[in-house]
């Protein structure tokens, strides 16, 4: 597009609206009809994508686009970062309750049972796995024993149904590009103590940074999957209600929905958390929404946290922020807390602020290029930014093991290292670790970022119960039995490459240069 051309003068030129015909650049009767137009034109090309679809789908995908649309009005009437950083105010003190004080539920069977009865589960379980070099769904990649995310996931809850004769049901959120191989997937699981519900996120048209348009030629996106995009997982109030599921469960007497990223190996059903919301420690005003927050690192400085602005409790993330105010974003001292997105909500709140539309959440514009280098826009929404939706919203600072998640090969030695032992599906560290904290890893991105790659990097993996920090870069093997403590660091250079000797035991080592093992 010629510089000093904005997206919106070529809307006006599609839409036939000359130059002369337009009042001066600068007035706000000009922006408003720039921006109507903008609209118009989206919804006019989203029709021509529902003609090319069979008629039997088009109501459906009407409704579908219709949410697009009304997320694409609202992306348009924005102007600026949406928050004034001055309304920001200090948290209240009953804002974050500390885990530690929550009390928990006595040890009786029928007690338990009847908390369990009012839960349902449901893990987002729409991402794909490309990212650590695996093909399908992130769910099935294999993390501990063999056991992927969703055999963690059914394990878990198959052991609290039958342990306290309960029936948690199982939900899982998908996307258009995890949907089939799920639900092959599950069917494994027939024999198990576990209800499995599936429902498909919303999915959405990629639009041209150029002309704010969609790319997709017609509806099939099979064919062409990189024109359209799941829109962040705070679609899941839409979908969930539009599958049927929300009143289903609503109507079986179920209370709250726990809902978590299935990557998070962190989040289990919390018995103690449950008790607060429907057990003898239940508040006598409902609390409706809980966010499970952790105490920030500097490793998390970009997460979200929680702020209270206009006297309600709200998510903050870092995309909202100013510029001029980032750093004081990522201070630990002035935002203690970031948000893991384990959220526990009330079903009979969910029903009511989508029945009242009083549902709004932030958009995030993420910006990408497709491989033909076309630049897009995809519009989303974070789950957790319902929060200031909801009556009575609190956070729970818990501690950091509920916040577990697998995003990179980094992640994956951790949880498969003896830091860790495997009780009914979950993770439970190791008494031998002196300290509750993990070690910080940092794998090199060229040689361990993939998980093929990087299992053929260990015969086995390090015993890592007294490591604080390791740093690899470069190409590097480990042999069976090695035992990595403190901190360690080890650098090949390019060209170089280190062979760390079965049995070797490094404790505050560096290593560097060129050392290699060779069979003989």
């Amino acid at each position: 597009m010629p510089s000093g051309i904005r997206p919106i003068d070529v809307l006006l030129e599609r839409a036939g609206v000359r130059g002369h015909q337009r009042a001066p650049s600068d007035s706000k009767e000009f922006h408003e009809v720039t921006k109507r137009d903008a609209l118009r034109l989206l919804e006019h090309d989203v029709d021509r994508l529902l003609e090319t679809t069979e008629k039997a789908r088009q109501p459906a995908l009407k409704a579908e686009m219709g949410r697009f649309a009304d997320l694409f009005g609202r992306f348009i009437q924005e102007e600026g970062p949406a928050l004034d950083w001055n309304k920001i105010q200090k948290l209240p003190e009953n804002a974050v309750m500390n885990y530690s004080n929550l009390k928990a539920p006595k040890n009786e069977q029928n007690e338990i049972r009847n908390m369990l009865d009012k839960l349902v589960v449901i893990k987002l379980n729409g991402g794909l796995g490309t990212s650590m070099g695996c093909h399908g769904p992130k769910s099935v990649i294999p993390v501990r024993s063999d056991l992927t995310f969703l055999d963690l996931t059914v394990q878990q809850i198959e052991h609290l149904n039958k342990t306290y004769d309960a029936n948690v049901p199982l939900v899982l959120m998908n996307s258009f590009n995890t949907d089939e191989d799920t639900e092959k997937i599950v069917r494994k699981y027939k024999g198990f103590r576990v209800q499995i519900h599936t429902f498909n996120q919303s999915c959405f048209p990629r639009i041209s940074r150029e002309h704010y348009l969609p790319v997709a030629k017609d509806f099939e996106i099979e064919k062409d999957m990189e024109s359209w995009y799941p829109p962040g997982h705070g679609d899941f109030y839409d979908t969930f209600r539009n599958s049927g599921l929300l009143k289903k469960f609503i109507e079986e007497g179920r209370e709250y929905c726990f809902l978590s990223n299935i990557d998070n190996l962190g989040a289990t059903v919390d018995l103690n958390i449950l008790n607060k919301l429907v057990g003898e420690e239940r508040a006598t005003t409902p609390v409706e929404f809980v966010m499970e927050v952790t105490d920030k690192t500097r490793a998390d400085v970009k997460g979200g946290t929680l702020i209270q602005m206009e006297n309600k409790l709200r998510l903050l993330e870092i995309a909202q922020v100013p510029p001029e105010h980032v750093d004081d974003f990522k201070s630990v001292k002035t935002f203690k807390f970031f948000n893991t997105n384990n959220i526990w909500a009330n079903l009979a709140a969910i029903d009511r602020v989508l029945r009242e539309r009083t549902l709004n959440m932030e958009i995030i514009v993420n910006n990408k290029t497709l491989e033909n280098g076309t630049r897009v826009i995809q519009l989303e929404t974070a789950v957790g930014a319902a929060m200031k939706c909801f009556d009575g919203a609190i956070g729970i600072n818990v501690p950091r093991s509920r916040f577990l998640p697998v995003k990179k090969s980094s992640d994956l030695l951790l949880v498969m290292s003896n830091l860790y032992t495997l009780k009914n599906g979950s993770l439970v560290m190791s008494p031998q670790r002196m300290f509750p904290t993990t070690p910080l890893v940092k794998l090199g991105e060229n040689h361990f970022s993939k998980v093929k790659e990087f299992l053929g990097r260990f015969a086995n993996i390090p015993d890592i119960i007294e490591l604080d920090h390791l740093t690899v870069s470069g190409d590097v093997t480990f042999g069976r039995g090695v035992s990595l403590r403190g901190t360690v660091i080890i650098i090949a250079n390019h060209g170089d490459r280190i062979d760390i000797p079965a049995g070797a035991i490094l404790e505050n080592k560096i290593v560097s240069g060129n050392m290699r093992i060779l069979d003989h």
